[in-house]
């Protein structure tokens, strides 16, 4: 019985062999057969790294996340004005302005070739306005100065004198008027501070990052004091003039959220030259949301943007009217992007490996069979010829 279930089973072999003696192994053969062992494991090498590498799959949706702040990572370098001169203002479609955001950036100084000269400083909110508080409290302990300066019609109910130009200065500030240095008689043959002096002579770096709120907005790097005055934002550039200052910058990096390790961003390396004096730069920023799902359950939030660049050249003579410096527009996309880590499916691994055994061996018989073929083809006619 069992002898004819084998006899059955042979009629349905589909690999019939021949015998030995009727083989012919040939170098073109046993050529063939190295190659295709190599390309066999090559391919074998490559299916194997990518199944083992997860696969990602991208999905769109609404955002409907609640975040309160969003975080701005910057590092941009202005070879060309120094630190004591440059502020970072922000201010969102809220209405909110953040006047003077330096309590969680830091400024380096550097020489005009751009190599650091000092260790990047922190400057804490309120600074300015504590260091003026102590020299009023210091001048009202002076009771033998009883000179009264005139503060030149910007006099108020709590300051009747001035005898300083930086006191005018201020006043005119509080009235919101033009404060012109060389018609204030306290200004006249004052020296530039240690701080005026090197404003143009030394370069800057500003980096760290700024959290803001959720909403579109802007920030800007500008030369000046910057101060608001009747809820409008105001750079004081005096005692220079705003075609003095060159912005011209590198952005080293900017992002928005946490940074991924190994990315890099579109606004990296950008470069900004101000070939006309004084001139503004203007960056719109589109941020889309983006969330990427680890296979071990983690999530990883973030920020990706793209960029368009415009820049103006500032000249009352043209009619240009506007601010030398950078600024940034920014605004949040209503969809958030969604990549989430996938593993790969065992049975397409081992059907693509059976993919390649197949197709290898198929490829590389046809090549054995047509340099065989050929070779016998040459060798008949060659035999014909010596016999003729």
């Amino acid at each position: 019985m069992s002898v004819s279930v084998f006899e059955v089973l042979k009629k349905f072999d589909a690999y019939p062999k021949t015998l030995e003696d009727f083989r012919i192994k040939t170098f073109s053969g046993g050529t063939i057969t190295v190659l295709s062992g190599i390309v066999m494991i090559l391919l074998f090498a490559s299916e194997i790294q990518d199944y083992l590498s997860p696969g990602i799959e991208e999905q769109l949706f609404v955002d409907t996340t609640r975040g309160a702040k969003l975080k701005i990572n910057v590092d941009i370098v202005f070879p060309k004005i120094g630190c004591d001169f440059l502020s970072l203002d922000a201010q969102d479609v809220s209405g909110e302005q953040h006047i003077a955001i330096d309590h969680n950036v830091f400024k380096r100084r550097l020489d005009l070739e751009g190599k650091p000269i000092a260790d990047p400083v922190k400057h804490e909110v309120g600074e300015l306005v504590k260091n003026s508080t102590t020299e009023t409290e210091t001048e009202t302990k002076k009771p033998e100065e009883v000179k009264c300066g005139s503060c030149y019609g910007a006099e108020t109910d709590d300051v009747k004198c001035c005898n300083t130009c930086q006191e005018v200065k201020q006043q005119y500030i509080k009235k919101s008027w033009k404060f012109v240095p060389s018609t204030i008689e306290q200004c006249r043959g004052e020296l530039f501070s240690e701080e005026e002096q090197r404003v143009l002579t030394e370069g800057c770096q500003i980096y760290g990052y700024l959290e803001v709120n959720r909403v579109g907005g802007s920030f800007h790097i500008a030369p000046g004091k910057s101060y608001s005055i009747n809820h409008v934002h105001v750079h004081d550039v005096q005692p220079f003039a705003t075609s003095d200052f060159n912005v011209t910058h590198t952005v080293r990096h900017l992002s928005f959220g946490r940074n991924v390790p190994g990315k890099t961003d579109p606004m990296d390396g950008v470069i900004g030259v101000a070939e006309k004096g004084s001139e503004m730069f203007h960056y719109y920023v589109k941020i889309v949301p983006t969330t990427f799902a680890r296979l071990d359950g983690s999530t990883f939030v973030t920020n990706q943007f793209s960029v368009t660049r415009h820049s103006k050249v500032i000249s009352s003579f043209m009619g240009e009217s506007g601010m030398p410096g950078v600024f940034f527009s920014y605004e949040l996309a209503p969809v958030m992007v969604k990549y989430s880590e996938k593993k790969k499916s065992f049975g397409h691994f081992a059907s693509s490996l059976c993919a390649i055994i197949g197709g290898v061996f198929t490829v590389s018989g046809i090549l054995d069979k047509l340099v065989y073929n050929s070779g016998r083809i040459l060798q008949q006619k060659t035999d014909l010829g010596k016999a003729g």
